[in-house]
């Protein structure tokens, strides 16, 4: 088969390629494999694992915010003479046991105990929080390199084309019917596609690494091939969207235990200006001591704090109080840039899915359209060989455009779905 006709095969080839891919993603056959390591990260990754354990430790605080402290037990031997001497006559006079209980001011516990649970509430809410943007960083990696997986076969198949291409302009050029600088540009357009394929081949290796860091895995780590797929446009309305996040943000949960920590601690902070009480229990043997007799004594003692250093508390109360106006501010804040990145995503999505319909409906037919126009007018003599080479290149560009919008809107999808706390419902196909 000579050059011109293998080149033309080749390039039939690569058309009717273009079209496959197109129909194949039209049927949009669902896959596990995204699913898969969704589940593989929720069960290994390790940050999640450390969220996890954060959780449980702030959890075992609450019941000891919320206990007494120990008692203390005191024994003593008392009234030694200084001057005490082998048969002096003078023995100990008496031997002691003594308990002590602290008992904080009434509520001090409680409120100990509320800070505690406020910390833990926060910490679960975290944890939500983290599975939930694990979710999406997994869903982000995957489709970065599924865009980066598509552009190494789309540009390999391209070069094998570029090949053909140069072959036949030497040829032509061999035989006087080419120019010198259609073959230059011809291996100089293959060489800058070379480039591209090591650049991507090279982004691809980053991001399946990036992928296998989230699940766990060695960077190397090979994964299954990733399945076409299409874009489906949003079902639920923007504010549906930007009401729900109110609800199912764990974050939302996470400031809203923040500001009770505060508080909680504000109560507590007041309540430092309340003496706390003090027991002791205590029982005492009074050894004979010449005519005395022994005797067993028991008491009862009672005493009291005495709060008296007024500006560390004032400051407590002042800061509990700071903490509360900051978490207020915070809570803003996050309201304020959830519902601008709800909005963003949103746009977006709807953008990438116009754009992806654009280009399978309309763009990427048009080229393949006007490709097969001028091999038509190639073979008759009626169109210069660069210009054939220009539209190959241009539809190379579109198709890698295309897997570009398609990564683009499934990113887009998972940041609406990690802003808004919700699996986002998608319109029937």
């Amino acid at each position: 088969m000579n050059m011109p006709i293998r080149f033309l095969v080749a390039l039939l080839l690569y058309i009717t390629m273009v079209g496959g891919v197109l129909a194949a993603q039209e049927n949009n056959p669902s896959s596990t494999v995204l699913e898969e390591l969704i589940g593989v990260a929720l069960a290994g990754n390790p940050d999640l694992r450390a969220t996890v354990a954060s959780w449980r430790a702030s959890e075992s605080k609450i019941a000891q915010s919320g206990s007494l402290n120990d008692p203390t037990l005191t024994f003593s031997l008392n009234n030694y003479p200084a001057n005490i001497f082998p048969n002096s006559g003078y023995d100990v006079v008496d031997k002691g046991v003594k308990l002590t209980q602290e008992f904080p001011f009434p509520g001090k516990l409680v409120a100990r105990q509320e800070v505690a649970a406020q910390e833990a509430s926060w910490s679960q809410s975290q944890v939500e929080e983290g599975r939930l943007q694990l979710v999406r960083a997994v869903k982000e990696a995957y489709y970065t390199l599924y865009y980066f997986d598509r552009a190494v076969t789309v540009t390999e198949k391209t070069l094998k084309i570029l090949d053909g291409v140069i072959l036949l302009t030497e040829t032509k050029y061999q035989v006087g019917k080419g120019l010198q600088q259609d073959v230059l540009k011809a291996q100089l357009e293959r060489s800058r596609m070379l480039d591209q394929l090591y650049a991507f081949k090279q982004q691809r290796e980053s991001s399946q690494a990036a992928l296998n860091r989230l699940v766990n895995r060695a960077p190397a780590t090979p994964l299954a091939s990733l399945p076409d797929f299409a874009l489906t446009p949003i079902a639920a309305p923007l504010d549906e969207l930007q009401s729900a996040a109110q609800k199912s943000r764990p974050m939302v949960a996470a400031y809203n235990s923040l500001l009770a920590r505060y508080q909680a601690q504000q109560r507590l902070a007041k309540l430092d200006y309340r003496p706390d009480m003090m027991v002791s229990l205590s029982y005492m043997y009074k050894e004979p001591n010449g005519p005395e007799p022994g005797a067993d004594l028991v008491g009862i003692e009672f005493g009291i704090n005495l709060p008296i250093y007024r500006e560390k508390r004032k400051a407590a109360v002042a800061e509990s109080e700071a903490g509360e106006q900051m978490a207020l501010a915070q809570y803003d804040e996050f309201k304020n840039q959830v519902s601008f990145n709800i909005h963003d995503a949103y746009r977006q999505m709807q953008t990438s899915t116009d754009q992806a319909r654009l280009y399978k409906t309309g763009i990427i037919p048009q080229a393949v359209q006007t490709l097969e126009s001028a091999r038509g007018s190639y073979q008759v003599g009626k169109l210069e060989f660069l210009t054939l080479l220009d539209n190959l290149i241009s539809l190379y560009n579109y198709e890698l455009q295309y897997y570009m919008v398609l990564s683009d809107g499934e990113r887009s999808l998972a940041r609406l779905e990690a802003e808004s706390g919700q699996t986002i419902p998608l319109a029937a196909q």
